[in-house]
Order: structure tokens, then sequence, then C-alpha cells
């Protein structure tokens, strides 16, 4: 695809020099926008985005500097040449010093203000090249975990750096393996609460019955084992952030404890008689349709209402796979600093075309696992795991969709695959599609899905 031809204001009262200039700088392959007074100028100049402004400094309405002033306000500025008759040289130099580029005698010759313009470019693109390096160094500094080159993705960064400095809860959604546990850490580390401490919890990875206690903390003897007095995470947090991973999960009556202590900023230890106090900020992260579950009344709709004051969605993978490929060549230099292996074309293209049901926890676990097997070589598309080399998903989805084959057959297909490849290690194929045992195990029995041997 050929580049963007260099974009040109012209801004010369003489109108004959303009056309001149005009048809000489398009002959050379400029895109030129001609005004014929300073005031002119400056309506293109906020009107467009310009590379280069040539600019006469002697002019009806505003003269050049006048335009060069509006021209360096912007939010981005084209590189100003001051092109001046010999008379005002050294208002031209002293323009140079409010910011232009670089000047130019009348009369000039179009070869020596093509070299102009040109330099003038060069000059502005590595000026944006390092304003854009500056802006992802900073992420970086950031979300040094996160990697991406989405904007989708980018947008959900530039919201958690916003509601970090806020003290209100914060709801975090999104699929399994989508990156919510990185953000909720990003948004405590870039907080006011970042020198206290950070706690977490899976709630769907504890019993219920052991849930409560992990919470909120119990006294000797509150139940058979209980030994000692043991702090929950709620006090472990305080002056910090916890961070509730799975809320969803959570059984109704831990959910009205739960919302008694975020609003009173209390609560009971198990067994306990004494009321515990604690400020604590909450990040909770879910990977259901949360406002459904509130509907069904399976999740409190006044915990919700508390838990979702500020809510950042993070999209699956299949919505910006574009970070694909980065993140892919990221994860096999991370886990073979030393020779990682490279991607042939095809192969790239497999993972592209794949759905990535478990995100990108899906695609880590499949590159770490590559980086070993093929260290130091290239991953040919026989080198992918089965169900990527088999068939282009995104392609396949839609033509299955198309035949009526529901997204739970789909979904089925999916983990009887996955459980194969692993060989029905249930722990290994639960953290390969991104979800949690208990979720796994429910699935099996959901779906029907039997070890090869064990069918009766």
């Amino acid at each position: 695809m050929a580049e963007a031809a260099i974009k040109i204001l012209l801004a010369e009262d003489e109108r004959n020099l303009a056309r001149i200039l005009e048809t000489q700088l398009r002959k050379r392959g400029f895109d030129v926008v001609v005004a014929h007074d300073g005031r002119a100028a400056i309506d293109e100049l906020k009107a467009e985005d310009f590379d280069v402004a040539l600019v006469d400094l002697v002019m009806p309405e505003v003269d050049g500097i006048g335009v060069l002033r509006e021209a360096v306000e912007l939010d981005a500025p084209p590189e100003v040449v001051i092109v001046t008759g010999n008379g005002t040289v050294e208002t031209a130099i002293a323009a140079m010093k409010l910011g232009a580029y670089d000047y130019v005698t009348k009369p000039c010759r179009v070869a020596e203000l093509e070299m102009l313009v040109r330099r003038a470019f060069e000059k502005r693109q590595l000026a944006q090249e390092n304003v854009r390096l500056h802006t992802r160094l900073s992420r970086r500094e950031e979300f040094p975990e996160i990697i991406t080159a989405s904007r989708g993705m980018e947008e959900v960064l530039d919201l958690a750096r916003k509601v970090a400095g806020s003290e209100h809860p914060v709801l975090i959604s999104g699929e399994s393996g989508t990156g919510k546990e990185l953000v909720a850490r990003a948004i405590h580390r870039l907080s006011p609460r970042a020198d206290g401490p950070l706690t977490d919890i899976n709630c769907a990875a504890i019993q219920e019955n052991l849930l409560e206690s992990e919470l909120f903390g119990h006294e000797r003897g509150a139940f058979t084992g209980a030994m000692t007095r043991k702090l929950g995470l709620f006090e472990l947090a305080d002056g910090g952030t916890l961070f509730m991973d799975e809320i969803a999960e959570l059984a109704p009556r831990l959910q009205s404890k739960l919302l008694r202590a975020l609003e009173m900023g209390e609560f009971f230890r198990v067994g306990g008689t004494q009321k515990v106090s604690t400020n604590i900020r909450l990040l909770a992260a879910t990977n259901r349709e949360i406002e459904s579950e509130v509907a069904e009344g399976n999740f409190r709709d006044d915990l919700y209402y508390r838990i979702n004051t500020l809510h950042i969605h993070i999209p699956p993978l299949r919505e910006h796979p574009e970070d694909i490929p980065i993140l892919a060549r990221y994860f096999l230099k991370q886990q073979a600093i030393v020779n990682p292996p490279e991607l042939t074309d095809e192969a790239l293209e497999a993972l592209l075309a794949y759905t990535w049901p478990g995100n990108v926890r899906e695609l880590k676990n499949v590159m770490e696992r590559l980086a070993l097997l093929r260290a130091g070589e290239e991953i040919r598309t026989e080198d992918l795991p089965r169900d990527l080399s088999q068939a282009r998903r995104s392609e396949g989805l839609a033509a299955l969709l198309g035949q009526g084959i529901s997204l739970e057959e789909l979904e089925r297909a999916h983990i009887e695959a996955v459980l194969r490849r692993e060989n029905w290690h249930q722990g290994r194929t639960a953290d390969t599609l991104g979800i949690s045992p208990k979720t796994l195990y429910r699935k099996i029995r959901t779906y029907g899905l039997e070890r090869p041997g064990q069918a009766d």
C-alpha cells in the first residue's frame, strides 16, 4: 500500500505565486491546500491536520507570526516553514525562536522548498514517534503485565487509570482468562492505597463452609479444628485493597454478610461476639453475566449496586485479535529467553483464526508449552495443538452456527478436545481453558463428559 502524501498548507497572499508553487509541489507528490490570507490559514489549520505549513510572513488579516502562534498551540501541530522577503529575514529568525522549523527567502527555488518540506516532515514524524514511545513507556510502567496494541484494550487501561484514584468499589467483568486480576492489581498499584496490602481470593476455588472464615476470620473454638484465632482477608487488607475474583459464586448468606461489611466497615469473625472494624477498598471480578444472576435472584441486587459503583469490562481476545501476534511472541520470549522459537506465517494465521475461548490465559499456556518443545526452531502449523491446527476456527464457527449447531455444543466439543489433549488432567485443562476447576467440573457434569474407559 502506497504511503500517504505529505500534506502541506500553503499560506501565500500573492495568488500567481501561490498557483505556481501549488502546481510544482503537487507535481512532486505533495497534497497541497492553499490559503490566501492569515485568517484563512488559521481556519484551515484548525479544520484539518497538516504535516508542514509554508507560511508567508507578510499577509493580510493575520501575519505569518500570528499564524505560527496559532499553529504551535494545536494538539498535532505541523512543522512551520516561514517564507519571507529579504527585508524581513530578522523577523523570520525571530519566528524560529517561537517554534518555526526554518525559513526560506523569496524568490526561492522549488527544489530548495521541496528539500525543506521533506526535512520538516521527517522532524515531525520523529517528534510524533517520540510522543508515542513516551506514551507506551508510561503505560508499560503503569501496566507492566499487560501487553497490547489494541485500541479497545487501551481504552480499558485508560479507564483503569482513571478509577484508580477513587475509593469506590470497582467491578471488573469479562470472560475467564481475559486479565481481570492483572487489571485489579494495576488499579491497586496506581491507587493511593498502593503502600497498603493487596489481598485476593477466588470465591469459586474455596468451599462455601471455609469461605466465610477466609474472608472474615474465626475465633478459637469456632468450629472443629479451629485451634487458634485466625485473621481473615478483610483484616489483612486493612488500609489496602481486597480483590474478590468470581464474586458471583458467593452463596446468599455470604452475600448478606459481605454487604454489611462493606456498608458498615465492620463485621464479626466466625464464632466471635466482638465487632471488627476495617478500612478496605473492594475490587471484584466476575466472568458471569451478573445482571442475569441478579434478575434470576441468584445475586443480591443491593450488593450488586454496592460493588458496581465503577465498572470495567475487558473484551475477550477474539475481539482484539491484533494482540494475538504480539502476545504470542511475548510469551515465547518470556519462556525461552535465550533462544525463543519463531512462528511461521502459517502458524500465525492459525492462531489468528482460532477463537481462543480461554482468552489470553489459553494463548499463554499454548505458547509456553511450544517454547519448551520447539526452542530455537520454527513453530509450524502441525506443531500447534490439534484443535488449533485442524481448521480455521473463525470461519468454522460461523459455518457451524449456520448449520444450526448451538454454542453449547461447540463449547462441549472444545472442552472435550482440551480434556483429551491434557489426558484428562482437570487441573491443566481448567488452566488452559481459563476457568476454575470448580467450573470445569460443573461443565463436565452438565455435558455428560466421560473419560474413555469410564463409561458403563
